[in-house]
């Protein structure tokens, strides 16, 4: 918990909009992550570069009965001084495997638009879905608009 809320620290501060303001109080960021493990309804996936947490992905899966089928990737993060190596691209194929081998069938997540990770989706063959204007806050408090993606996994992509 501990390093990977340094990790979700160090994403704020350096400007991406994960959903938190900067600048992101570590107590804060532990307690995001404890409560997510508490719930248990979150995959987490960590990269490591000489003992210390470089990177993470995770999925979150719906609790309704209709819903089982899919899940939301969320906070894919690399630490700034680990960027520009692949790990992002390498973090994101590790949770679309992991889902299809649990059979999720359908992926989704949201980015801020014009960001770095949204180049990333639409090179990794994620579907944009469409934009929603000032849906959050960057880090710096600015509204920015989102941009919805999906992608379909699994050994049922293709057949209908």
């Amino acid at each position: 918990m501990e390093e990977l809320a340094d990790l979700l620290v160090d994403t704020v501060d350096s400007g991406a909009s994960i959903g938190f303001l900067a600048p992101l109080d570590r107590a804060a960021a532990v307690a995001w992550w404890k409560e997510r493990a508490a719930a248990r309804r979150l995959a987490v996936w960590a990269a490591y570069d000489g003992g210390r947490i470089v990177g993470t992905v995770s999925l979150a899966f719906p609790d309704k009965p209709n819903s089982r089928h899919r899940a939301e990737l969320v906070k894919l993060m690399v630490h700034r001084d680990a960027r520009g190596r692949g790990l992002g691209r390498r973090l994101l194929a590790t949770a679309e495997e992991a889902a299809a081998a649990t059979g999720i069938t359908l992926l989704h997540l949201d980015t801020e638009t014009d960001s770095p990770a949204e180049h990333l989706y639409s090179t990794a063959g994620w579907t944009r879905a469409g934009v929603i204007p000032d849906y959050a806050e960057d880090p710096a408090g600015v509204l920015r608009p989102t941009t919805l993606y999906y992608k379909q996994v699994g050994a049922d992509v293709g057949q209908a």
